[in-house]
């Protein structure tokens, strides 16, 4: 029973926990080569719990661009509107850029007609110089600012602080991708929960709202986006687990394989209409000119082609047309999709081979698929989904997931499972593993190659996370290099198998120090290793072991017949003592290591002490080693230092950017007071009733002062400026037009206060005749409040008449509305004054004698009582008409009053108008009996 009752009370607790609301919001960022998409999860209420954060041109996705120009930074949408005019400022494609060679980047830059000024780093990488000649940003920089930008998308979406964030990358991402990648999430200031493959944030998209108990399927997801094309064979199941004594099905998948082509995707269709047109635009020109050579005349086709791609998804032909792209020439051409797929088709051959390998490497036929999934905008060509229909043997490819934000969708499940604020109800399992397979080498002197030098570590597709630990015979210092398993499977770029080297230093002092005692087994040294949630390979720590045997004095025991087995326990205390010696690893000081030999039996009373004897005992120390990494690899990831300065001047970015669009805003908030004045000034006629003509034209002579400022030395001023500027022109303005509100507001709420006076009469009488209990002070506190407001209200209209409308007024309709609330208040307090308690009697003792009699007068005085409780009036409070109640927000319209006595309203509207809102149809119902 007890048992029953701890699991009922488990339940209810559990579910009162995921009954509260969180509070707090995390986000996914897929982060591709040209668009960034950000989705966040927030269960605050009258929000949907996923959703995506729209960018300030309401668009579900926003240019991964990052332009300098004119001294400020702009990113996404401002960026995109200066590709064509200044193409060699806006700067794309920059995720692809980080852990890549400077060779590498020239080539792949070159290949897009990008004409960004690069220049090789000292980690042998790519750094970009911006327009000032000077400044130089690396890779990590740059997908910084964009992550950044993609957060602030989150956090104005989601209107609470966002810090934590999933970001999607690319299954052929390498260990410097995904570590220059964490680095940039560092320098954004975002607290990276992981990096997830793509794949499996599609999966997930996929399988969140599906049933597997009933069956399992193999699915395929085919993602061609714009730089990379891969395919994903992916297992989902259910399995049975425990959940409250109840068992419960629960959804998993499983990643298979994966295979991919990272240098093919739509660029590589519209790289083929660009060269097609640039040379019949070099066709029509003639004369030796090559459109090529100039790179602002390429990003003007690029942009177009980008177009005529699309309009070629849709319909058989598309035109395209460019004004003055080269030398004031126009370019003018059409296009039908038949040339634009045979151009292509060497394209459509390649795009298949990565489903060809999943299904050889799995040994599944193409109608054992359940589906074949399509996500990414490069998928939407007719000619790509009809060589893969043709391939698999299929008139239909599914496409039940939306190709551009099926992957950021599913990785924001992905991040509310791992964050620590938000939990939600549906559960998939999502089983991941590596997309390369790591080795380790060790190197040092007197090191022996074998199979134990260089073994494997973690193979292919090996589920994430995962920890182990290698050990080794040695007692020298050495090295250790961790590579890729497969030359033939390296990540884009890559030329060199290792990717990681450290130095494993301490081995030889601490063997040299032991080696005089007497070792009982070689030196060894224990190597820990960790591969993460986002699929980085790294060595965590190194212990060096060293086993010793020793003759150590001990207590000898003689037992008593009574206690004959104690020898046991003896030899048990010093196996354990030993064991736990072999336990201790992280113990900083080996000298301090002693065995304590403390017999379990030393207090019993039946024994006797002989002396001591000698007993050979086995001690084992583990003692840190120092490990410190090398650069080695195509691209070493940014050192500490380089991640300060980086960290400070995107700080200095980030803030001069907030002051560039305060400065704006301010500008903007300046300018359209000016002209909202002017107009007022113009159509209102009841301004010259509350301004004189000499205040009239000195606002005008004002006006114009500040707008020819504006537009003259006001272009290059500061925030500052424009808000001392609108704060001027407010000083005079707003004044007259307060006395222009005032002008309806104050009567109305004049007429308010003298209706309600009216009423309070009746209130009162409800109180003589129905709440007695009220005391008559009580009922003169609330009549003198009373008449003071009206005394104050008659001297303050007969002040105001006396003053002219352009003055300022003798009183406002806040101030009546003030002192009307506060008898309101006392109204209110008065009226839940409650009826006093009657004073109950205690029965009194009766002698035996007197039962007879107190019998019968018992029964009369039960009837009386049951009489009293049929007539006695309720205890509750009677409530003020709604026409009594006043708010601190508007006046609430009051019903008809009747012959029946008036109710007071205990709980009073809740909107109260500002001065100047009063309306004459509102008026007409205020207060009304």
């Amino acid at each position: 029973m007890s048992k029953l009752m701890f699991r009922l009370g488990l339940m209810v607790f559990m579910l009162l926990l995921h009954s509260v609301p969180s509070r707090s919001a995390v986000s996914s960022i897929d982060l591709g080569s040209e668009w960034i998409k950000v989705a966040v999860v927030n269960l605050k209420p009258g929000q949907a719990p996923i959703s995506i954060a729209i960018n300030e041109m309401s668009k579900r996705k926003s240019p991964a661009l990052v332009a300098f120009h004119a001294d400020d930074r702009l990113i996404g949408e401002e960026a995109a509107g200066l590709v064509a005019r200044y193409p060699d400022k806006v700067y794309s494609q920059v995720r692809d850029l980080i852990g890549k060679p400077f060779s590498h980047v020239k080539k792949f830059l070159d290949s897009l007609y990008l004409p960004f000024n690069v220049v090789e780093d000292s980690r042998g990488g790519v750094g970009i110089r911006i327009d000032d000649g000077v400044t130089v940003y690396s890779p990590e920089e740059l997908t910084a600012m964009i992550l950044g930008y993609g957060l602030k998308l989150a956090e104005f979406h989601s209107k609470v602080p966002v810090k934590d964030a999933v970001i999607t990358v690319p299954p052929y991402f390498g260990q410097a991708e995904r570590k220059g990648l964490l680095q940039a999430a560092q320098l954004a200031g975002l607290n990276a929960l992981s990096l997830v493959n793509e794949h499996s944030g599609a999966a997930l998209q996929y399988g969140i709202d599906k049933d597997f108990s009933n069956g399992s399927r193999h699915v395929i997801f085919y993602d061609m986006g714009s730089s990379s094309t891969y395919a994903a064979l992916v297992y989902f199941s259910a399995y049975n687990t425990k959940e409250y004594g109840k068992t419960v099905s629960v959804n998993q998948f499983q990643v298979k394989d994966v295979r991919w082509d990272p240098e093919l995707g739509g660029q590589n269709m519209e790289l083929r209409l660009v060269e097609h047109f640039a040379d019949e635009f070099n066709k029509q020109v003639g004369n030796g000119i090559d459109v090529r050579k100039s790179p602002k005349a390429m990003a003007k086709l690029k942009k177009q082609v980008k177009r005529t791609k699309e309009i070629l998804s849709a319909n058989t032909a598309a035109p395209i047309s460019v004004e003055s792209l080269l030398d004031d020439r126009d370019f003018r051409s059409t296009i039908t999709r038949q040339q634009f797929e045979e151009m292509c088709e060497d394209l459509w051959e390649r795009s298949i081979i990565p489903v060809k390998e999943l299904l050889k490497q799995s040994g599944l036929k193409a109608d054992e698929i359940y589906a074949y999934e399509l996500i990414g905008g490069g998928t939407r060509v007719p000619k790509l989904q009809a060589k893969l229909q043709e391939f698999l043997g299929r008139s239909v490819i599914d496409r039940h997931l939306d190709a551009d934000e099926a992957t950021v969708l599913g990785a924001s499940l992905h991040a509310a499972n791992l964050s620590d604020g938000i939990k939600l109800n549906r559960k998939l399992g999502m089983i991941d593993g590596s997309m390369y397979g790591f080795m380790m080498d060790l190197d040092g002197p007197e090191l022996v190659k074998d199979e134990t030098t260089t073994q494997l570590l973690v193979p292919r597709l090996k589920k994430l996370p995962i920890k182990m630990y290698r050990s080794i015979t040695h007692n020298k210092d050495f090295d250790v290099s961790l590579l890729y398993e497969n030359e033939d499977l390296l990540p884009p770029g890559v030329t060199s198998r290792t990717f990681a080297k450290y130095a494993v230093s301490g081995l030889a002092d601490a063997s040299e120090k032991y080696m005089s005692r007497n070792l009982s087994s070689p030196v060894k040294a224990n190597l820990h290793f960790s591969l993460s949630r986002s699929g980085i390979l790294s060595l965590d720590r190194a212990d060096a072991v060293i086993e010793i045997s020793e003759w150590v004095e001990v207590l000898k025991k003689n037992q008593t017949l009574e206690n004959t087995n104690a020898s046991a326990p003896l030899n048990l205390t010093a196996e354990s003592d030993s064991a736990n010696s072999a336990e201790a690893s992280d113990v900083p000081n080996p000298d301090d290591l002693t065995t304590n030999l403390v017999n379990s039996t030393e207090n019993n009373q039946n024994s006797v002490d002989l002396g001591t004897e000698k007993k050979l005992k086995k001690r084992t120390f583990r003692i840190p080693l120092q490990i410190s990494e090398k650069n080695v690899g195509s691209v070493a990831p940014l050192s500490e230092d380089s991640l300060y300065d980086g960290k400070l001047r995107l700080d200095a970015l980030d803030s001069k950017d907030a002051e560039r669009r305060r400065t704006a805003e301010l500008k903007n908030d300046l300018e359209g007071y000016i002209y909202a004045t002017r107009e007022k000034l113009d159509y209102l006629d009841e301004l010259q009733k509350v301004s004189s003509s000499e205040q009239r034209q000195s606002f005008i002579e004002k006006l114009d002062e500040v707008q020819d400022w504006l537009y003259t030395d006001g272009e290059d001023a500061s925030a500052t400026q424009f808000q001392e500027r609108l704060d001027q022109l407010k000083a005079i303005g707003d004044p007259i037009f307060f006395r222009y509100k005032e002008l309806t507001a104050r009567p109305e709420a004049s007429q308010s206060a003298k209706q309600y006076f009216s009423e309070l009469q009746q209130i009162v009488s409800g109180w003589e005749s129905k709440k007695p209990w009220i005391s008559k002070e009580k009922i003169d506190q609330v009549l003198r409040q009373a008449e003071n407001l009206k005394s104050w209200l008659n001297d303050k209209e007969t002040e105001q008449q006396k003053i002219s409308a352009s003055d300022t007024p003798a009183f406002t309709s806040q101030e009546v509305i003030n002192k009307l609330l506060d008898l309101q208040d006392k109204v209110a307090s008065t009226n839940r004054i409650p009826k006093p308690k009657p004073k109950v009697e205690k029965p009194t003792v009766k002698n035996e004698t007197d039962e007879s009699k107190s019998s019968s007068s018992s029964k009369d005085d039960n009837s009386d009582s049951k009489k009293q409780e049929t007539v006695e009036e309720p205890t509750e409070h009677d409530e003020l008409p709604s026409s009594t109640s006043y708010s601190t927000k508007t006046f609430a319209q009051s019903p008809q009053l009747t012959t029946e006595e008036p109710k007071m309203s205990l709980h009073p509207p809740s909107h109260l108008p500002s001065p100047g809102q009063f309306t004459p149809s509102l008026a007409t119902t205020l207060f009304t009996p």
